[in-house]
């Protein structure tokens, strides 16, 4: 195993700090800050291993976590990716937000997890200790085949950060590939580590991101989809702005005109990308909508949803 950082053009001293403290480590200082996708872009372009770990720098780690990821995908040939279980630092019997037991998403791209709906987080008591097949794993903690990860494009720099793994996993699935959840493994995310929870600019990027991968990868027509989700998205400002979160509401204005300006881009991207599907794996795609079974059926947990 070799522990890389790599640094994204930061300007304290991370890097003198890193060689002082942990000389075994090595760092990769690339030129400017590329963000979370193309910074992992420019890294693992630049390693030869089989596989590799995304691990965000607000993780915790204990013990031997990395081998069961590792079994799962040299017993899954299909499989293209794997998430541990992860669990919330601060709340150590819960399942934490980005990534929980595996990644879901809803018919209208909303995504959820095994353990997490919307923004609340279920106590781990065991009830999703197998190993799942699951439409996304989570970028705070990743194992990714390198070569499939490179030949499919890596993580859109175009989204910058944040959903962009959701992006990557959909494109894999699209191809044929499978992504997994091992439970047996256990990582800690303290979250908010690049932007806390709440900001506007996080808000800003998961609305636009989330229209993006939705033109991108979606085998629906998107004319319907889209009109639907462009009212949902503009009652989410609205809601936003009635609670008095006017930069909320502004940001999720932004996103979505933002979206539809880049409208032609998105749509390229689409159209390259259709001439790669495959069989594409529909494990983990949820056929109704979070929304309705959240707001309106009071549904909490995983569980609950009508499967």
């Amino acid at each position: 195993m070799e522990v890389i950082v790599a640094d994204n053009a930061s300007t304290d001293d991370t890097a003198v700090w890193l060689a002082k403290n942990f000389p075994s480590v090595k760092l990769l200082q690339l030129e400017k800050n590329f963000g979370f996708a193309e910074g992992y872009n420019q890294a693992i372009a630049r390693i030869g291993t089989e596989y590799v770990v995304l691990l965000n720098q607000d993780v915790e780690t204990s013990g031997d976590w990395i081998s069961p990821l590792v079994d799962v995908l040299e017993t899954n040939p299909n499989a293209a990716a794997v998430q541990p279980k992860i669990k919330a630092y601060k709340h150590k019997d819960k399942f934490e937000y980005a990534g929980a037991a595996g990644g879901y998403i809803d018919f209208l791209g909303y995504p959820f997890c095994r353990g997490r709906l919307f923004d609340t987080t279920e106590v781990d008591t065991a009830q999703y200790d197998s190993v799942q097949s699951v439409a996304w794993a989570s970028g705070a903690c990743m194992l990714v085949r390198r070569s499939l990860y490179l030949s499919s494009g890596g993580l859109d720099k175009d989204l910058f950060a944040h959903m962009e793994e959701i992006d990557l996993c959909w494109r894999l699935k699209n191809f044929g590939y499978d992504i997994l959840c091992q439970p047996a493994a256990t990582v800690y995310h303290l979250g908010g580590g690049s932007l806390p929870k709440g900001d506007p600019k996080k808000m800003y990027l998961n609305f636009r991101n989330n229209l993006a991968l939705l033109a991108k990868n979606h085998s629906s027509p998107l004319i319907g989809l889209l009109f639907v989700r462009f009212w949902l998205d503009l009652l989410a400002a609205l809601r936003f702005a009635i609670n008095g979160s006017i930069p909320h509401a502004l940001a999720v204005i932004k996103a979505v005109f933002d979206f539809y300006k880049d409208y032609g881009k998105w749509m390229s991207k689409r159209a390259e990308l259709k001439k790669s599907w495959h069989h594409p794996n529909r494990n983990g795609f949820y056929r109704n909508t979070i929304l309705w079974d959240f707001h309106a059926r009071k549904a909490r947990t995983f569980q609950a949803l009508r499967w």
